[in-house]
């Protein structure tokens, strides 16, 4: 059985939590409370997790072998106890700061036994075995995406496409012995893709030393996340996957635009696909003092705050949507210090359809703290900032036409050459299918380089002629019409004219024709 078997196993079984009355909304949270509590038992058997095992009376073994109300009052209280370390006498059964986070207000909505005996049984019946070989913590990672990715549920609205998340570790090279964080973590999906590719180039933490694994294991990940829930599901992600983090776990909860934020030490990395939206005050408002250009744009205020937490040298990715890219005012100030205190090498423009949220336009950014002569320069940091247009002409993406890791191997090919030695060309599929006009961005520019999606432009460019805007463009949309093939005012108005009458014609013809049967009807 393969892990997306186990998983659509997994999501096959919110059928039984519909049958109790559960909706879309809380299905995953509720399955998981009782997966962990069967992937613990799991890894535990293995010999995989030992540090964080769950109390006597709160495990798998004393589930499984209940049933009838005995079964739904013994969960009940195992969730209690979980969440609050005491028993129902008030006797302390555990103090595991990570498991009273992951459990913390924990509570079962199921009100019938059968349910949760079948879900018990079914749980039973996976080929855990089988589920080992590719760890735990990616058959949970499939859960989720798996529930990101149904429509009905809202999850996903704006979940980042497991590829997308990929590619930005990749090109960002994250290392061992680095601090990486997300001020937006979600379920932690940045978080664990930057620890499995560091895993794999340190042969599981094979090449490190004693205390390098120690502090990949506690000290290297960072996250923070504002909705309790999601950071439960965090929590369990990371810790499925080895990763444990301080005491509050790797992923705390809190508001990187309030105080927690504040408190984070500096970071050598930042990935984040930060909410989009602005904000409307109460527990999301932004409440930091300490950004220089006070904003209402939750993007804006996270984009301060990712190159302001950026140690010297340090380097982000991250998923900002279009009007970060063209705002003005306050956009526009953000911008500038970003290019002045950041290289903002690369910016990724990504293709519509790839996110929940219909029509939303987003962009990768790409950028370092401080040049790459000295790390500690604060202005003029950005000289040349290189764009790959993923973008125009690509194909309508969906759950027919999924997007892919082979949609951004081009990107990946051109964006991991050294910045000196970056050349321009035709990169991607569709390019060689557009056409460019001739504009100033083009001008001197090789003709045979006209169809390419990698272009480069200076830091006078966008100063000069964008007016610090980064919302920039070249290739032609094969969809678009081009106003030089509209004709004059006066013949759209003809044609326009002739269509109307037409229809008015249509029209009269029908009255006609229903007075008529109306006439003959009268007479019958």
């Amino acid at each position: 059985m393969s892990n997306n078997d186990i998983v659509q196993k997994l999501w096959n079984l919110c059928d039984v939590l519909r049958d109790d009355g559960i909706n879309y909304s809380d299905y995953v949270t509720e399955l998981v409370l009782l997966l962990f509590i069967k992937m613990v038992h799991e890894n535990t058997e293995a010999g995989l997790l030992n540090k964080h095992t769950l109390p006597t009376g709160c495990r798998w073994t004393d589930l499984s072998d209940k049933d009838g109300l005995n079964l739904l009052d013994d969960y009940k209280r195992m969730l209690l106890t979980l969440s609050t370390g005491k028993d129902s006498e008030g006797n302390t059964l555990h103090a595991d700061p990570l498991i009273l986070a992951i459990y913390a207000d924990a509570q079962t909505r199921l009100r019938e036994p059968r349910h949760l005996k079948q879900l018990i049984k079914s749980l039973d019946s996976i080929d855990w075995f089988s589920a080992q070989k590719d760890g735990l913590g990616d058959l949970y990672e499939g859960l989720l995406e798996k529930n990101a990715n149904e429509t009905k549920s809202g999850a996903g609205q704006y979940f980042t496409p497991r590829a997308l998340i990929d590619s930005m570790v990749r090109v960002i090279n994250p290392q061992a012995g680095e601090v990486i964080q997300d001020p937006a973590a979600g379920t932690a999906g940045f978080l664990i893709a930057a620890d499995s590719y560091i895993k794999a180039q340190t042969d599981d933490h094979f090449n490190l030393d004693a205390k390098q694994a120690e502090f990949q294991k506690n000290k290297a990940f960072v996250g923070v996340e504002l909705v309790p829930s999601t950071r439960r599901l965090a929590l369990m992600n990371c810790l499925l996957h080895g990763m444990e983090g301080d005491e509050e776990g790797v992923v705390h909860l809190g508001n990187s635009l309030g105080q927690v934020g504040m408190s984070l030490p500096k970071a050598d990395v930042i990935l984040a696909n930060p909410p989009f939206g602005t904000s409307k005050g109460g527990d999301a408002s932004i409440t930091r003092d300490d950004l220089t250009y006070p904003t209402s744009n939750k993007q804006l205020a996270f984009l301060q705050h990712i190159y302001r937490n950026l140690k010297p040298g340090g380097r982000a990715a991250v998923v900002l949507p279009d009007n970060v890219l063209f705002e003005a005012g306050v956009g526009t100030d953000v911008r500038r210090d970003l290019m002045n205190k950041c290289n903002l090498h690369t910016i990724l423009r990504l293709p519509t359809g790839i996110f929940y949220a219909a029509g939303v336009k987003t962009n990768v950014l790409f950028f370092t703290k401080g040049s790459e002569a000295d790390k500690l320069q604060e202005e003029n940091c950005t000289t040349n900032t290189w764009v790959y247009d993923l973008r125009t002409n690509m194909p309508n993406f969906g759950k027919r036409t999924p997007f892919g890791q082979q949609h951004l191997t081009p990107f990946e090919a051109v964006c991991n050459v050294p910045l000196a030695e970056r050349k321009e060309g035709e990169w991607s599929f569709n390019a060689e299918e557009v056409e460019v006009e001739s504009t100033e961005v083009n001008d001197g520019i090789d003709p045979r380089l006209a169809k390419s999606r990698w272009r480069v432009f200076s830091r006078e460019f966008i100063r000069d002629t964008k007016d610090d805007s980064l919302d920039i463009s070249w290739l032609k949309d094969a969809n678009s019409v081009d106003a030089a093939d509209l004709g004059t005012p006066e013949e759209l108005a003809d044609e326009a004219m002739i269509e109307l009458k037409g229809a008015l014609a249509d029209l009269e013809a029908l009255m006609k024709s229903l007075g008529a049967e109306k006439e003959a009807g009268v007479k019958g």
